[in-house]
């Protein structure tokens, strides 16, 4: 898996900080690939985070990043597909310890909530953090064991 390669998408209302995270990650050496939405219209939400979490659970992305007018629709439907742990997160502490406890691979934000200063430094945390491992690799391995149990 390429290490700097992310999945980004958003619906019409995450569209202004999307961009702005994208020309951040490419600023810093990520290549980003952009699912959409590029324009104002309304559109709907799960379209756009299938298309990441499917990069981010094949393998295709190491990361995603997933925006919408709060965050919460993005997660829900990000965290349906096998292998991704999607993450809400509203603060710069809230994307560190995602990525240090949870290894969290998708992060999503909510651009009515957060705005663009803050939502930027958010992402900019969550891709500054490592996974921490030690004993969050148990929890990890239990949320991935919960996965298989329910894909039956």
């Amino acid at each position: 898996m390429n290490e700097k390669k992310v999945a980004v998408g958003c619906d019409h209302a995450g569209l202004e900080l999307k961009r702005a995270i994208a020309a951040m990650l490419e600023k810093r050496g990520y290549e980003v690939e952009d699912f959409g939405t590029h324009g104002n219209d309304s559109v709907d939400y799960p379209d756009f985070a299938s298309q990441v979490a499917r990069r981010v659970g094949r393998g295709e992305a190491a990361f995603g990043v997933l925006v919408c007018g709060t965050g919460i629709g993005m997660s829900i439907v990000a965290n349906k597909y096998r292998g991704v742990r999607a993450a809400l997160c509203h603060n710069e502490f809230e994307a560190r310890a995602t990525r240090q406890h949870n290894d969290a691979n998708i992060l999503c934000l909510g651009e009515r909530v957060v705005g663009l200063g803050l939502g930027l430094a958010t992402a900019e945390a969550f891709f500054d953090t490592q996974f921490e491992g030690g004993r969050h690799l148990r929890r990890i391995q239990k949320i991935a064991d919960a996965e298989a149990e329910n894909a039956r």
